[in-house]
Parts: structure tokens; sequence; C-alpha cells
């Protein structure tokens, strides 16, 4: 649900923009667009408290550390997240004729600005707390956008994610969803984090290789029923036993962004697709010091 409301509030502009008649290129427009912006906070905000956090015990602020959780797979998503949502607004205003640098600074920032007053709310949750390893992760994923866009007007290296399905939901469907598509945001046995970039980007001769051709590094978990640890038993039925362990991968990868097409369509579409590793053959290290191929990974 947080997740849903951060994409709303980061596509209200975009739909401002496609709206027939709506002139955003000029001062009159950018006014239009910054209000909008400010708009689509102060809803999603709103609407983030009525539906998520209303219906549960309110406290004094309070902070937690929940850092050693999921094996940090909370902590990447996180970063991922910011990246990935400061790189669409940064898009949204640029298209709307927003200078290079406002842009990179008010997409970042304002992206920072949302996910930061989602963690002041858990602060006031008594069944949370504000977590300073989320908004460690929070900056970090903005730090990429905002220095890649700065030093090389252009992002070499993408945050991507991907999701497999596995039957470890099941076993605690309330916590790891019950339906495909909550598990695909709830189940973090299934996902996996990529840093994804386009080595022609950084070889002398670019012309060696296409720039879509990408290689990424990938990050999971899994065996994970609980934050910390695996509990023994839910409600009185007992649980089987996992081992939690991490899984690193290397991958070769399609940088949608860098096809070129004249097609509005296409830009858009390849835009979308960008933001998540396309499934192809894998080599995976686990922490368990075991080696595996795949030869397709989603």
């Amino acid at each position: 649900m947080k997740s849903g409301l951060l994409i709303i509030f980061l596509t209200f502009p975009f739909l401002l923009q496609a709206k027939d008649g709506t002139d955003t290129t000029g001062r009159r427009g950018k006014q239009v667009i910054s209000a909008a912006l400010i708009t689509a906070y102060g809803a999603g905000m709103t609407g983030l408290y009525g539906l998520w956090y209303k219906d549960y015990p309110q406290s004094s602020f309070h902070m937690i550390n929940d850092n050693g959780e999921w094996l940090q797979m909370d902590k990447t998503g996180h970063a991922v997240a910011a990246y990935s949502a400061g790189y669409l607004v940064y898009k949204s205003l640029r298209e709307t004729g927003f200078r290079e640098k406002p842009a990179i600074w008010l997409g970042g920032g304002s992206a920072w600005i949302f996910l930061a007053s989602v963690e002041v709310l858990d602060g006031f949750s008594s069944g949370w707390g504000f977590s300073s390893g989320d908004m460690i992760a929070n900056t970090a994923g903005s730090a990429l956008f905002i220095g890649q866009q700065l030093a090389w007007k252009e992002q070499r290296l993408v945050l991507k994610v991907s999701y497999h399905d596995n039957s470890l939901a099941t076993h605690r469907p309330e916590l790891l969803g019950s339906r495909w598509y909550e598990q695909m945001i709830k189940n973090y046995n299934g996902m996996t984090f990529w840093l994804s970039g386009s080595p022609a980007f950084f070889l002398r001769d670019q012309n060696l290789l296409p720039a879509y051709a990408g290689l990424a590094l990938g990050y999971g978990a899994c065996g994970m029923l609980g934050g910390r640890d695996n509990p023994q038993h839910i409600d009185g039925k007992p649980l089987p036993e996992y081992t939690r362990y991490r899984r690193f991968f290397i991958s070769p990868d399609i940088r949608f962004r860098q096809i070129k097409t004249r097609s509005k369509t296409l830009k858009v579409l390849f835009e979308v697709l960008d933001v998540f590793k396309f499934p192809l053959p894998a080599l995976e290290y686990d922490s368990r010091g075991q080696w595996h191929f795949h030869p397709l990974f989603f």
C-alpha cells in the first residue's frame, strides 16, 4: 500500500503533462507542475495516514533498530525505491520544460522527502518506529541518482528489481502474502535487487559494445519466515525449518532505455521495462558456499 501511494504521488505530474491542451513548457506550466507535486505530496501523506496508520495505536516519537531484519533485503529495497522514484520525478520535470539541475534536485529531493515523511509517521506509530537504517538506504538511493545525473548527465548505473515465485510464502501468508501480487511486494524470499550497468559507457571506445548490452550484479536472500529469525510455531502450527542465507548473482542484462527509437510509445515502454531485470542466464553464489547456474533467472 505504501508503495502504491508513492507511485500515485510520483505519476501525478505525468498525468498533468500528458493532458491534452496543457502547456507545461513555460513559466506558468512549471508553476502548475510544482503545485501538482506539492498537492500530490499532501494527498499522498493524508491518504497514507488514513489507510495505513489511522487504525493502529499511536505513541510518542521513537526510533527502532531494524538493521538486522530480513538479511537487509528491506534496506536494499528502500534504496531501489528512492532511486527509481527520484528518476521518475526527474523525467517528468524534464518533459515539462524544467532545466537540468533544478529537475535533478527536485526529482531526487522530493522522492527522499516523501520516504522520510513515511519514516516520521512510522516513528509515531507504536507498531513501528523511525528507522535510521531506512533513512540511510533512502539517502543512498537518492544520492546514486543525483550523483550520476550531475556527473554524467545520464544514469550509467541503474537499480532494478526482479521476482521469482517460491513456496515459502504459503507458510506465512499473513506476513509474506496470500496472493501472487501481494507476494511480489511482501515476500523478500522471491525478490532480487540488481545494480545494472552498460560496460560501453566505461570503455574508451564506446562503439565496441552497444549501450543496451548490460551487466548486472544481484543481491537476494532466502529461507526467511520472519524478520530477525524463523519462528518454530505460528498459532500452534509447527513451521518447517529453513536455513536463512544470502544470494549473490552476476548476469547479462538489457538496458532498454539505451535502445534508440523515435516512437514515444516505445520510449515510455522502455522506461518502464528498465525498472525490472530482464530474465537471462545468471551465475549465483550463496552464503552457504554453494554455486548455482540458472539458465533463465527471474
